[in-house]
């Protein structure tokens, strides 16, 4: 009875501390994570006043020029983690995106967790994936599904020359349906080389385009300019020089 009661007790505990873990996603626990691999990007060390924004599962045609319109009016450049399947019929959207500034990564065919899939089915599906996208720009930054990852996973975007990234300032955008939160909780937990996920289609568009008119003048106030990853990555790099 007693084992019982403490092994409940510790399973308890433990769930009470991953969830705090997961939704307060305190730096020192990111940073671990930063280094222990070379293979997974959560955020980058620097002190430059830069962040890194990146929107998810895009694009749609009501949210994604909203978005667009809301990112040129601050000078914001952005990562748009694409899924395949909703290119067809938004192809110009696109090519906006790359005419811009902005970037592109590759977020698989459809919104799925990319863990699931054998690996045959994931490298098939990556490459489709990629094939979509090719025509406007060759993306190099990876982001999984649902944001989990394996080993092999990794091996195989590794032979494919992708760099694969998670981020440090997740809002919950995509569970919890409420632009204040997550424009408090960014504006909260911001820092230097930080990567912010938020998402794009239908609702979450348009929660994402209130939390960047919330969020983009807060920020730009601040001296913060926010960027895409490979901006972030490559000044960060050239300030270590």
């Amino acid at each position: 009875m007693l084992r019982r009661w403490l092994a409940g007790s510790l399973l308890g505990l433990f769930l009470v501390f991953s969830g705090a873990i997961l939704m307060l996603q305190p730096r020192w626990v990111l940073k671990q994570l930063n280094g222990a691999s070379d293979k997974v990007l959560y955020s980058v060390e620097t002190e430059l006043p830069l962040v890194a924004l990146t929107i998810d599962d895009g694009p749609d045609p009501a949210t994604t020029p909203r978005i667009l319109d809301t990112l040129g009016q601050y000078h914001a450049n952005a990562t748009f983690f694409i899924l395949a399947e909703h290119v067809a019929g938004n192809e110009s959207l696109l090519e906006r995106m790359i005419a811009e500034g902005h970037e592109i990564g590759n977020h698989m065919i459809t919104d799925q967790p990319s863990i699931r899939l054998s690996e045959s089915d994931f490298e098939q599906r990556l490459l489709t994936a990629r094939q979509t996208l090719t025509p406007y720009a060759e993306p190099y930054w990876f982001r999984p599904g649902s944001g989990w990852y394996s080993r092999n996973m990794l091996a195989i975007l590794s032979r494919y020359g992708y760099h694969t990234v998670l981020g440090s300032i997740y809002p919950w955008d995509a569970h919890l349906p409420s632009s204040r939160f997550a424009s408090s909780y960014i504006l909260r937990r911001v820092y230097p080389g930080g990567v912010i996920i938020l998402h794009d289609v239908q609702e979450r568009g348009i929660r994402t385009i209130n939390t960047l008119e919330t969020i983009l003048p807060e920020l730009q106030a601040r001296g913060y300019h926010i960027v895409t990853l490979t901006e972030l990555t490559q000044a960060a790099a050239e300030s270590l020089k």
